[in-house]
């Protein structure tokens, strides 16, 4: 499980990306605003039950609250290596993900994604967020409000608030990076 302070930082960056207040988030988990604010800085850690609870109301994978990095002290914030990124999403789509960003405290979040070949999410995603994506390698079939499109390594798009969905029905993993704002993981 991440630190308790880096633990309560995201927690925090992900209850106010949703607008939602600390009473609120309180009421939702039948838990007291005391607990969530212990929890949020850093002065109390949640169980796993509780981080499902809490991984439940923001619609983030349980696996976004546990991931460690074994960087020193003085590149935590600063450094992600890439043997200590945060796996994020689910796997069951064919899409695996990392958290690129050192956490989610800032205005955007910056993942990289791994399409893997003959894989597709077919119902439309809708996110509240403006999102661009850079694919590094790979092609890969992209609809936005219903129109499709063909991305391929050194291409570019965007998305704002708009249905989206994916497909790569191609033989080769599609990586791409994205920038997400507000962080939605």
């Amino acid at each position: 499980m991440n630190k308790p302070d880096q633990l309560g930082q995201d927690i925090r960056a992900l209850r106010k990306s949703r607008s939602m207040t600390i009473e609120t988030m309180a009421q939702s988990l039948g838990r007291s605003l005391g607990w969530v604010s212990q929890i949020e800085r850093g002065l109390s850690t949640p169980t796993v039950d509780d981080l499902r609870a809490i991984s439940g109301l923001f619609g983030v994978p349980l696996s976004l609250f546990f991931g460690t990095s074994d960087a020193p002290e003085s590149e935590l914030g600063h450094v992600v290596r890439a043997k200590a990124r945060r796996e994020i999403g689910s796997r069951e789509t064919g899409l695996i993900e990392t958290l690129i960003s050192p956490d989610l405290t800032d205005d955007f979040e910056v993942v990289h994604s791994t399409f893997l070949p003959q894989s597709e999410i077919s119902a439309p995603i809708t996110r509240p967020t403006t999102e661009v994506a850079y694919l590094i390698s790979g092609k890969l079939d992209v609809w936005i409000d219903g129109q499709a499109f063909t991305i391929a390594t050194g291409d570019s798009f965007r998305i704002r608030g708009s249905a989206y969905r994916w497909v790569n029905p191609y033989d080769a993993p599609a990586i791409a990076v994205w920038v997400i704002s507000p962080p939605v993981y």
